[in-house]
């Protein structure tokens, strides 16, 4: 199988190609990615010069670029994304275009070119927050953020081309991810440099935030399943099953880091601050996913590999 991966050098389409190509010898991927700066081709260094890899620099709002990095492909994995919610806030325009409008130009070169399966990548930020229960599939979505109510935008006009057109599209929406490649702007990448730099942990608010957390390995299994055995037009939740607060989380890192709790500080919180979010992952078990990593393990070899590659993210 050959597949088109966008936004294949940020964290997650990275480590989702490595994944890939270690685990199907037959396949190939192109990665189309625009290199912003949460794109980053070191991510990929060990595959670069692997025949079945190929990467290919553009903006997937660029149908030029795109149908060329589409050509003879059968699925299509769209991870290309604006997706840190700060910047969304002081900046919404960005988000549109590449969330949105991206997708919408994808879709339409994908649909011309019949791709078989065109799986767009989303988030459990999209039904905004959890006061008791998890969110399953079916519930509504109710975003808080410019980001998320892209996402959000993004996810209804890919379901609108499986109902209009008939197009093979299926929707995946991950809880919070994290591991080795992330951009250390996120909480836990951020939590991990700065202690080993000896700075502040910034902890919005009263850090009561709560998040469900998964492996980025144990996102990309789930899309793998997904990619194989999910039905054309449905959506799929893949959580970790990891309730975490924002201060429990900041306690780990301090203990994996060795560092003290002096570091923590509380700042204002962020505005529109969701302040749970959950998923109901039982629809993609059923096609056989399940979590490999407990959160403590992830964590722990999270911390280990920034701990071990400084040299990438000191530079970031």
């Amino acid at each position: 199988m050959k597949i088109l991966v966008t936004g294949g050098a940020g964290f997650i389409g990275s480590n989702f190609i490595s994944y890939m190509l270690a685990k199907y010898k037959n396949y190939s991927i192109v990665n189309l990615d625009k290199l912003t700066y949460a794109g980053n081709l070191e991510n990929l260094k060990d595959i670069a010069k692997n025949p079945r890899y190929k990467f290919v620099k553009g903006d997937i709002c660029d149908p030029v670029v795109t149908e060329k990095a589409m050509k003879n492909c059968e699925a299509v994995i769209n991870f290309a994304a604006e997706s840190h919610v700060d910047r969304s806030i002081s900046g919404p325009s960005d988000f549109v275009k590449t969330n949105f409008t991206g997708v919408y130009n994808m879709l339409e070169i994908a649909k011309k070119k019949k791709i078989k399966k065109f799986i767009q990548i989303s988030t459990d930020e999209v039904y905004g927050s959890a006061q008791k229960g998890s969110f399953s599939e079916a519930d509504k979505l109710n975003p808080s953020s410019p980001y998320s109510a892209s996402k959000a935008g993004a996810d209804l006009l890919a379901g609108s081309y499986y109902r209009t057109f008939g197009f093979p599209v299926i929707i995946t929406r991950s809880s919070n991810n994290y591991g080795p490649y992330q951009y250390p702007e996120k909480l836990i990448p951020l939590f991990i440099t700065n202690a080993c730099s000896g700075l502040n942990l910034p902890v919005y608010g009263s850090g009561k935030n709560i998040r469900d957390w998964i492996y980025v390995e144990d996102n990309c299994l789930g899309i793998d399943i997904v990619l194989h055995k999910g039905k054309a037009g449905e959506i799929y939740n893949i959580g970790g099953g990891n309730e975490k607060t924002n201060l429990e989380i900041t306690g780990l890192i301090l203990q994996y880091t060795g560092k003290p709790g002096s570091l923590i500080t509380y700042v204002k919180d962020r505005l529109g601050h969701d302040f749970r979010y959950a998923l109901n992952a039982s629809k993609v078990r059923k096609l056989g996913f399940k979590p490999k990593y407990s959160f403590e393990a992830g964590l722990e070899n999270t911390v280990k590999w920034y701990l071990h590659n400084r040299a990438w993210w000191a530079k970031l």
